[in-house]
């Protein structure tokens, strides 16, 4: 039981270190996080572009949306824009995890932009690293590959 726990504390100090720690983005990112968690890895090769699956809810209407951000593109939801900077999956020995670097902008109509976040979100623990903001919420679901042409926005 107490080998248990702190391994738990050990994951949760390790992650909170990494969801904090801003990353470049590109390839620098993949390599700094990688180090940091063996198991973590870019998307495997394959045919189609890959992306991040993220779920939106916006608060004031209380409607949530899936949708699909490109690595290395911004994706607007609302007034928010959202450059996925990267997105690494566990090997497949290791448990389903998956982890995005995001910046999340604001685009408020006659106010200045703001920045709302930068840094790692983890699928399997949203609340660890997550968008604090009164009109949004924004999680990671996972980091695949889009095939074909059309959006998978509902």
């Amino acid at each position: 039981m107490r080998l248990l726990s702190a391994l738990l504390v050990l994951f949760a100090t390790t992650a909170t270190a990494a969801a904090q720690t801003p990353q470049p983005q590109g390839t620098a990112a993949a390599t700094s996080s990688s180090s940091d968690s063996p198991t973590l890895r870019a998307i495997p090769d394959g045919p189609g572009r890959a992306v991040a699956e993220l779920q939106g809810l916006d608060k004031v209407t209380a409607r949530t949306r899936r949708f699909s951000a490109p690595v290395g593109q911004s994706t607007s939801f609302g007034t928010l824009e959202i450059t996925v900077g990267d997105c690494l999956v566990n090997t497949p020995d290791a448990p389903p995890e998956a982890a995005a670097y995001l910046t999340i902008i604001d685009h408020k109509p006659g106010q200045p932009e703001q920045k709302l976040f930068a840094g790692w979100m983890f699928a399997s623990t949203p609340s660890l690293s997550a968008l604090d903001d009164g009109v949004y919420d924004v999680r990671v679901l996972a980091c695949t590959r889009e095939q074909g042409s059309s959006p998978s926005s509902r």
